[in-house]
């Protein structure tokens, strides 16, 4: 009791915790009520997208129990690291207890550093460690596919972990997918999971671009990166995104699996064409688990 007590005296006078109503007599001294005091500290959440050549840049702050207190998103003609640093030491300066910081970006992310991404400003740069080396705050950058299927799988409530995936279909850029296995997102040694559009599909990086930006090319590409996910994880269901995934190709590519998988093995398949509240939902689940404790239980196995 002392010891939970001292505790408690610790988080009201840093203000973690807050006194709240007395609670009711039972015919004795009332007791005090305390919560949580969510509003402590809060996160910046914030991705960069580029579609048709057309770049943005979305943020949203929230608190400690992932409630969005502000959020803004503004087209943007050059984006580069100055703009998100810019960005950030705005709203560092307007909401002094910013804690940590999440990132979404348009490609390959491994420690902090930028791979094959849809922006090439970024392309080579270490975000994560610069952004970190300067704010001294807890910073997690990830490709935007793994944000994005973080918030889609949280947003299905599935009773149990189950398997999953997305595929994003953008105009005027390579596809990407992302993929959560029992319940964990699936990243890959080097963070290059999900990239399918190296797969070998026997076409050039620029002849692909053509046939998926093409009438006619886009169903038979989808097909095949498509398969090659059921075929490999045996998802639940898979979401496609992106400009380029229209809900009337919906039928012709559920078709085109069914050449190749098994009806048993089909999973649901169904068109998602906004993924903000997904991707956003992700980014702040993602962001506030970087402030928790690093540790995980593991099963032993004999």
């Amino acid at each position: 009791m002392a010891t939970c007590g001292n505790i408690l005296n610790e988080l009201l006078l840093t203000g973690e915790v807050i006194e709240t109503e007395l609670d009711e007599s039972s015919g004795g001294r009332p007791a005090m009520r305390y919560k949580f005091n969510a509003d402590f500290s809060y996160i910046v959440c914030m991705y960069v997208k580029t579609d048709g050549g057309v770049h943005s840049l979305a943020y949203a702050i929230a608190n400690l129990i992932g409630e969005v207190i502000e959020e803004k998103s503004r087209l943007i003609e050059d984006i580069n690291y100055e703009v998100i640093d810019n960005q950030i030491n705005g709203l560092i300066q307007q909401y002094g207890n910013i804690k940590a910081i999440g990132i979404g970006i348009p490609g390959v992310v491994h420690e902090g550093i930028i791979g094959v991404c849809d922006v090439e400003a970024f392309v080579g740069l270490p975000i994560g460690p610069k952004l970190k080396e300067k704010y001294g705050l807890e910073i997690i950058t990830e490709n935007d596919m793994h944000f994005t299927v973080y918030g889609f799988y949280n947003m299905q409530n599935f009773d149990e972990d189950k398997t999953f995936a997305i595929v994003n279909f953008p105009k005027d850029n390579f596809p990407g997918s992302g993929v959560i296995i029992d319940g964990h997102i699936l990243k890959g040694n080097t963070k290059f999971a999900g990239e399918v559009s190296f797969l070998p599909l026997e076409l050039t990086r620029d002849e692909q671009m053509k046939q998926l930006n093409s009438s006619n090319g886009f169903v038979p590409l989808a097909v095949k990166m498509i398969i090659a996910i059921i075929a490999i994880i045996n998802p639940v269901s898979i979401a496609l995104t992106g400009d380029l995934a229209k809900p009337e190709l919906l039928d012709d590519i559920y078709k085109g699996c069914l050449k190749d998988i098994p009806q048993e093995h089909m999973p649901e398949l169904f068109v998602k064409s906004n993924t903000h509240d997904e991707y956003l939902n992700g980014l702040i689940s993602l962001t506030l688990e970087s402030l928790t404790y690093n540790l995980q239980l593991v099963e032993k196995r004999i």
